[in-house]
């Protein structure tokens, strides 16, 4: 009973988010209206859109395998990324990144706990450029001045950000030593840094390898840059007066939306961020409804066909992965601490 409710406690809040969003979206929007915007997109632009959407998940791979140190082959990086992205899809709780780390590690000689801390990384990196984006794109949104100076502030935080975890990368042992004075004081921190922090520590240690972590950035750059591409075909196919900062904005917007509690795949949350976007832009829910749909549609379509030939090439289902990471979950709660049961044995 008490797991029950524990878990209730997990689910419920973002159930309520995606379902309120839902009825907000069903009550304001003409879907005759949504219909016939469907069938007057442009489908020439949105065939281009679909391409760069696989291209997209193509850099992704090569973001994650930096991180990796290129210790696994492409491939399977690729087809692992896909996984993930197809679990987050369709589990609850973002198990998608808990089961990029699992899936790759059976894979590969990559043990389990070493592969989750670039996953962190990866997913840091990924806020810190999504806030940048939103903010860089609000003032030409909404049409205040200063915009250009915004975006340099923007920028100045960023960069400090990443500053900030270059420090904390160059003195790991300090910063573990900070924290272990810390967990002593706080009971429940003195599982999380036996379980979590340390690996998280070593995993850090890539921003210390100035190559590596230059190509990261790159490649990184280059993967939101083919975001906003995105994001501006997408909104272009259904709105032809749209401009580059619509993409940007959008997309910034989407971002911050997918991490907000919600149902598996951030439903209701994506379609009310984006959708909301739009109508911010054009004051058209049910056109910007059709387009954030059609964005939903293409989500679906790219880490589907992906994951499902890694996990078909794996013998794997998406329900034996649900039970192998529940039961993953489980183990790790049972073993007060310790990290000696690696997934490979799941």
């Amino acid at each position: 009973m008490s797991r029950l409710l524990q878990n209730t406690k997990r689910w419920l809040p973002g159930t309520l988010v995606s379902l309120l969003l839902i009825a907000i979206i069903l009550y304001f929007v003409d879907f005759g209206r949504m219909t016939e915007a469907v069938r007057s997109a442009d489908y020439g632009i949105l065939a281009v859109a679909l391409v760069i959407s696989f291209i997209w998940l193509a850099v992704r791979g090569i973001v994650w395998r930096i991180l990796l140190r290129e210790q696994a082959s492409y491939w399977d990086v690729f087809l692992t990324v896909g996984e993930g992205y197809l679990l987050n899809n369709f589990l609850p709780f973002r198990l998608g990144e808990v089961g990029r780390a699992f899936l790759l590690s059976r894979k590969t000689k990559l043990q389990f706990m070493k592969v989750l801390p670039t996953i962190l990384i990866e997913r840091a990196v990924d806020l810190a450029y999504s806030a940048a984006i939103l903010l860089t794109a609000l003032p030409f949104v909404v049409g205040t001045s200063g915009a250009e100076q915004v975006g340099m502030v923007v920028g100045v935080l960023v960069l400090a950000g990443l500053v900030a975890l270059y420090l904390v990368a160059r003195n790991r042992q300090w910063a573990m030593q900070t924290f272990h004075k810390l967990s002593a004081r706080w009971t429940p921190l003195q599982r999380v840094e036996g379980e979590f922090m340390e690996p998280l520590f070593e995993g850090l240690a890539v921003l210390t390898e100035g190559w590596l972590f230059a190509r990261f950035l790159l490649w990184m750059t280059v993967n939101w840059a083919l975001a906003i591409l995105w994001y501006y075909l997408v909104v272009l196919a259904f709105f032809p007066q749209a401009n580059l900062v619509w993409g940007v904005f959008t997309l910034g917007a989407a971002s911050f939306g997918g991490a907000i509690p919600s149902l598996p795949g951030a439903v209701g949350t994506f379609e009310g961020a984006f959708g909301g976007a739009l109508t911010l832009l054009t004051g058209d829910q049910s056109t910007a409804l059709a387009a954030a749909l059609t964005g939903r549609l293409y989500n679906y379509l790219s880490t589907t066909a992906v994951g499902m030939i890694g996990l078909t090439r794996e013998g794997q289902t998406l329900s034996g992965i649900y039970r192998q990471l529940q039961d993953l979950r489980g183990r790790t709660k049972r073993s007060d601490g310790s990290t000696g049961d690696e997934p490979q044995d799941a």
